[in-house]
């Protein structure tokens, strides 16, 4: 008899103990961030070059964000990266005009923040013609993708 009220007892206190099945909804639940980075399909040196983004969460745009900045450096230069503020465009479009001074195989970082979500997604942007190191780098970079996809058959 003993036995059977000690594990009524342990089943109670453990079912008390149990999430109810709607625990997780009664938490305000961050949904990330999403960027989508707009640039010109070609981009030539010493000219003006429109960049924006587009900040999205829950697929709706984000009306305000906490932060949001653009890092910038070219391939085999990244000490100097420069980091720029950008305008806001419209709901959650953020943009600048910026000139690279030279042709090459550039870096973008975007910097972006609300509340606790955080996003740094990071692109590759051509601008006019590519040196000879900068293709074998990136010939190389697709080698080494390829080669670690082969791995996994």
């Amino acid at each position: 008899m003993k036995k059977v009220f000690l594990i009524t007892m342990i089943g109670l206190f453990l079912g008390g103990c149990s999430l109810k099945k709607d625990a997780a909804e009664l938490y305000l639940k961050e949904q990330p961030l999403h960027v989508e980075v707009v640039l010109p399909e070609s981009i030539t040196s010493e000219e003006p070059v429109p960049i924006k983004v587009i900040l999205t969460q829950d697929g709706k745009k984000v009306e305000e964000v906490d932060s949001v900045e653009f890092e910038m450096w070219k391939h085999d230069d990244a000490i100097q990266a420069t980091v720029e503020q950008p305008d806001k465009l419209e709901e959650g479009i953020y943009g600048i005009n910026k000139t690279f001074d030279r042709d090459g195989l550039y870096y973008i970082k975007i910097h972006a923040s609300k509340g606790d979500a955080i996003i740094m997604p990071q692109v590759q942007v051509v601008v006019g013609e590519l040196s000879k190191s900068e293709l074998e780098y990136l010939q190389k970079d697709v080698r080494e993708k390829e080669e670690i996809h082969d791995h996994h058959h």
